[in-house]
């Protein structure tokens, strides 16, 4: 009896702590950061990847950060409109994505890409946001930036500390539309990183793969808009993201599809007009249109 005593209290310590909803050591594996749920992996398409003209690719599954394919994906080097993905996020960071934004003569004065907001305007963030990542407009960039950052240098602080936030380590911004400026770089695998978040968000998901809709202007006005991004057209599995055009970057793309249940990211930098799309079509098919992972 003097031996059971102890032992009885230890069970019941042990039958109490498991009342009281502590949980158990995980068991070993892949797990998201709540250390909760497995983290789902892919295998590597078994044939090599096809060729293609863009100086940097990398090629990510969606879901587990896997890397099937990079091509100096660490070159540092400007990457047009694609950035407006970072934009993006740091808008979302924000919140109060329905305040309204009044437009000022210092947004719009941004070419080549416009909506043609005029000064006195107003739309909420959510409106802007929208158009943003669907038309790339570069007026619609700077009006966010000021309203989120106070002004584009503000904006840009706040870029780069999402940046370093995401493990994007070889990247700096100066602006929020991804026009050419000195000191303005990422790499593929940096907008990879970043591309793969916003992939997350169903709300900027829903933005990336939307092909045309309707933009109203305060005064009545009413404008198509259409995606740039051409694969939404031609792929039927691509579901985004971002063009970005240059003539210091080239032509860019950074485009995502889903089948399966299967996600991938494919990040197309310095390509040119006749391969862009090619480049990015054959990259998203290599890494989804193959058998599951056993």
């Amino acid at each position: 009896m003097t031996l059971l005593k102890p032992l009885a209290v230890c069970l019941f310590a042990v039958f109490s702590i498991s009342s009281c909803g502590v949980d158990p050591p995980p068991r070993p594996g892949n797990y998201n950061q709540g250390g909760r749920q497995p983290i789902p992996t892919s295998s590597i398409p078994r044939t090599p990847p096809p060729a293609v003209a863009a100086e940097s690719v990398l090629v990510m599954d969606a879901d587990s950060g896997r890397v099937f394919y990079a091509k100096n994906a660490d070159t540092v080097r400007p990457v047009a409109s694609t950035q407006k993905i970072i934009t993006a996020l740091c808008v979302l960071d924000a919140g109060n994505i329905d305040k309204p934004v009044v437009i000022t003569a210092y947004d719009t004065a941004c070419e080549p890409t416009k909506l043609y907001l005029k000064p006195g305007d107003s739309y909420t963030r959510r409106e802007l946001l929208k158009v943003l990542m669907v038309k790339s407009a570069n007026d619609v960039a700077r009006a966010l930036a000021r309203d989120v950052g106070g002004s584009v240098e503000g904006f840009a602080a706040i870029m780069n500390n999402k940046c370093q936030q995401l493990g994007m380590r070889n990247s700096n911004f100066v602006n929020p539309h991804g026009l050419t400026e000195p000191g303005q770089y990422s790499t593929a695998r940096d907008m990879a990183i970043a591309a793969r978040v916003a992939h997350r968000s169903p709300l900027l998901r829903s933005y990336t793969s939307t092909k045309t809709y309707t933009f109203k202007f305060n005064d009545g006005r009413t404008r198509l808009i259409v995606n740039t991004n051409k694969l939404l057209k031609t792929v039927p599995f691509c579901d985004g993201m971002k063009t970005g055009t240059t003539n210091a970057s080239g032509r860019c793309l950074i485009s995502s599809g889903s089948i399966n249940g299967r996600s991938v990211i494919c990040v197309v930098l310095k390509s040119n007009t006749p391969n862009i799309w090619s480049d990015s079509e054959k990259l998203l098919r290599w890494s989804l249109e193959r058998p599951a992972a056993e």
